[in-house]
Parts: C-alpha cells; structure tokens; sequence
C-alpha cells in the first residue's frame, strides 16, 4: 500500500533502515519514530499529507488532537501468520514454540478491539482495504483510495506497482 500511495503522488515518511530482503524485497517503507509514538510524537504534525506505515497496535498512541485518514490494509490472519512464520524461520526462529491457534484467536481479538475503537475516534477516519481485492483489482482499489483520501492520485500509477507475484502467503 506504501509503493501505491508513493506511485500515486504522496511522499511516503520512511528511514530505509530496514534493507529489502527475501521476506519484502520491495522494502519495508518504515519510519522509526513510529515505533516510540507514546514516548515522542513530535514529528506527527510535519508528517500532514504524506504517508507513514503505522501497525494497528500503535495507532492508539497517535496524538488526539489531530485528524488522521487512515488506511487498514484487511488481509487473511491465517495469511498473515504463514508469512510471519515464514519470517521466523529465515532468522532462524521455531514458529511452533508459539501455538498457532492461540496467537490466531489472539490477532482476531486485537483487531476486532481496533476497529471498535477506531470507529469511536472523532479525528480518525477509517478505509479497510481487502489486501486480496487490492492485488486482483489494483486500479479499483486505487480508485475508492483517492476518493478516500479526497486527493488527485495517479490511479495508473498506483495500479501498476502491484505485483501479484508478491502475494506469497494466499489461502487456500
């Protein structure tokens, strides 16, 4: 969703310091500061306009008093899981120590809790984008994100950077 929106003409907040690798060869578009919002948000209000790759957990520490689009990229948890035990044992890690089941009931809860929250957030609104949707119909789903951003996007643009090759870890 980062390459999409960088594509379509929003400067992506990133730091590269984290390499593309075998697990994301495209780059993670992440930003440190993220990562400390509870600690230090100070560099939230020059981030206006721009995109910045925030996960769920942490949008609960972004400061209030400002208004935020925010887009939930919406993907399978069974797929996201695989493609994080995937992670896991590339650095040499053993998935299995961590109950698959457990930490998939845990991962439903949590976002279940999100969107409850976030749907209460007067200075947040919220566009879930179904991960699958926006690999198999990439110009439409660039399309509702303009419109939900309310901005001049290159939709062509944005469409042509998926890569379908990139969705490894799909469901049965």
């Amino acid at each position: 969703m980062m390459r999409m929106l960088e594509a379509g003409g929003v400067e992506p907040i990133v730091d590269h310091e984290r390499e593309p690798n075998d697990d994301n060869p495209l780059g993670y578009y992440e930003f440190e500061p993220v990562k400390a919002l509870k600690e230090d948000s100070s560099w939230v209000p020059g981030a206006r306009g721009k995109s910045v790759k925030v996960i769920y957990k942490l949008v609960y520490d972004l400061p209030a008093n400002v208004d935020y689009r925010v887009i939930f990229m919406q993907r399978d948890l069974v797929e996201v899981l695989r493609s994080q035990e995937t992670m896991m044992r590339r650095d040499g890690l053993d998935p299995d120590s961590i109950g698959r089941d457990l930490l998939l009931q845990m991962f439903q809860g949590e976002v279940m809790e999100f969107r409850r929250w976030a749907e209460a957030q007067r200075n947040i609104r919220i566009f879930y984008a179904d991960y699958a949707r926006v690999v198999s119909e990439p110009e439409d789903m660039a399309k509702e994100i303009a419109k939900f951003l309310d901005t001049d996007l290159n939709v062509r643009a944005m469409a042509e950077v998926v890569d379908p090759n990139l969705y490894r870890n799909r469901s049965a």
